[in-house]
């Protein structure tokens, strides 16, 4: 019992030690290229074993720098008889040195004109929407929820106006129902969302998101009364009534009433207006005769290699148990890096051809349409979890022959069924919606339950419902808003 329990607790040890690799590791595959870029540059700072080459260094010098940094280390190491722990670290320097030699392709191979660069037209590629949304989606990522969770996320991120605020006709209950989770949970990820910056994102009404942002260490207990308890009177301005209520002066509610007016009614508006700025795609589909090729994006990456001064630094620390331990810690940290940078390409390489494989109407066909796909059905191919996928296209981008697109946009939700009853795309279904209202006769708008008998006419047969919210996403006004005297 006592060799059991041992083993368990040596077990819950190791797992603790592990996990914040494993959090480290998800969170480079969530990162999108210049987040990455940036990461890479700060790991390379505060680890003195790795060092930047030099744009002007030549590259092929580097194959000749790299074998006499392997001698040197087989020497030192045949040398070392003394001290064991400095033979291990010199070891350890040595499988760091091969590691580096062995991915180069990622932190050599693009300098000096990389051929996975050639024909990309960078003018097109970097003009894209404002990250900022994107980076509410990287904060998603980080919360601890699994994989139907994440999607129930998503889908209660996916359905806020501009504003920031949950759509009308928007049940929490009823999503939560659609992913398989209890409503008390959905309640729980749904605060969650509320917390993340800017707070107040996906809140159901100006109420809750105002108390989403209310923090205890800076508000007092009678501001967030104010707001859960008195805001319909606050808003029209019943001060009087509202003293009474908390028995104090007209002054003090007026005091509460100016901390509240610095708060942000309208987050959306700072993440989801469009705005332009410069990104770089995660991975490249390229056209080459009659077939596509994959190529992640490694352009940018920081060239790394072992600093020439790693053997002082070895010296400095000899016979030093402490040091020697920190300098092994930075070895295997940078081992971890550049092993998490290579499984991230090689998974980004691995689903995007899985996309290709699965849309092959968008990427052949003449008219471009997606079919349904789900994170699942990707998973499933390539045997990994649903929230792997997710972490991968949620905010990664790909220059293709169509322009520059976010690989999440290649996975649509089934919106209904045809006469056959073969599943038709949500995204197939915004653009035909699209393309009737583009066409309308502005003096009698199409109504959503017109619209949604006229795609039944197409054999496409969905609700008025969804109808609405597909036409709401596009950021269409209803048909009353859209008429035109």
């Amino acid at each position: 019992m006592v060799k059991f329990r041992q083993t368990l607790v040596q077990k819950q040890t190791q797992s603790l030690l592990l996990k914040p690799k494993m959090l480290q590791s998800l969170e480079m595959l969530a990162m999108p290229m210049m987040q990455l870029e940036t990461h890479l540059k700060q790991e390379m700072i505060s680890n003195p074993l790795l060092e930047l080459l030099e744009f002007n260094e030549e590259e092929e010098t580097l194959p000749n720098k790299n074998d006499k940094i392997k001698e040197q280390l087989d020497e030192n190491i045949k040398n070392e008889t003394e001290d064991e722990e400095l033979k291990k670290t010199l070891e350890e320097t040595k499988e760091l040195s091969e590691i580096l030699d062995s991915y180069s392709d990622y932190f050599q191979g693009s300098s000096g004109g990389s051929s996975s660069t050639e024909g990309i037209n960078f003018d097109q590629m970097t003009k894209e929407q404002e990250n900022k949304r994107d980076k509410f989606i990287y904060q998603i990522e980080k919360l601890d929820l699994a994989d139907n969770e994440f999607e129930f996320a998503y889908e209660l991120f996916d359905s806020v106006d501009d504003h920031g605020f949950l759509l009308d006709d928007f049940s929490l209950e009823e999503t939560s129902q659609e992913f398989g989770i209890e409503f008390e949970r959905a309640e729980e990820i749904h605060s969650m969302l509320l917390a993340l910056e800017p707070c107040g994102i996906t809140a159901r009404n100006i109420q809750e998101c105002l108390l989403a942002q209310l923090d205890p260490e800076t508000h007092n207990e009678n501001i967030f009364r104010l707001v859960s308890e008195q805001f319909n009177n606050l808003i029209h301005k019943r001060y009087k009534i509202i003293a009474s209520s908390f028995g104090t002066s007209i002054t003090t509610i007026l005091n509460w009433k100016k901390q509240i007016s610095k708060l942000d009614p309208k987050p959306g508006l700072r993440i989801l207006t469009n705005h332009t700025n410069y990104i770089v795609p995660d991975v490249i589909i390229k056209r080459i005769g009659s077939e596509y090729e994959v190529i992640v994006n490694d352009y940018s990456f920081p060239k790394i290699r072992l600093s020439r001064r790693y053997n002082k630094i070895l010296q400095q620390v000899k016979r030093d148990k402490e040091a020697l331990d920190y300098v092994r810690s930075k070895i295997n940290s940078a081992k971890f890096l550049i092993k998490s940078v290579y499984l991230r390409g090689r998974t980004l390489e691995r689903v995007t051809k899985s996309i290709l494989h699965h849309q092959p109407d968008f990427f052949y066909g003449e008219n471009r349409v997606l079919k349904p796909l789900t994170y699942s059905e990707i998973a499933q191919e390539l045997h990994v979890n649903e929230s792997t996928i997710s972490r991968v296209v949620r905010i990664k981008y790909a220059d293709t022959p169509f322009g520059v697109m976010c690989l999440k946009d290649f996975f649509t939700s089934k919106a209904g069924k045809d006469d056959n009853y073969n599943s038709i795309s949500r995204h197939n279904v915004e653009q035909k919606i699209t393309r009737m209202i583009d066409v309308e006769d502005d003096k009698n708008p199409l109504s959503d339950q017109e619209i949604a008998e006229k795609l039944g006419e197409m054999n496409i047969h969905v609700s008025r419902r969804v109808v609405a919210k597909y036409r709401k996403a596009k950021g269409i006004l209803n048909s009353r808003l859209r008429r035109k005297e």
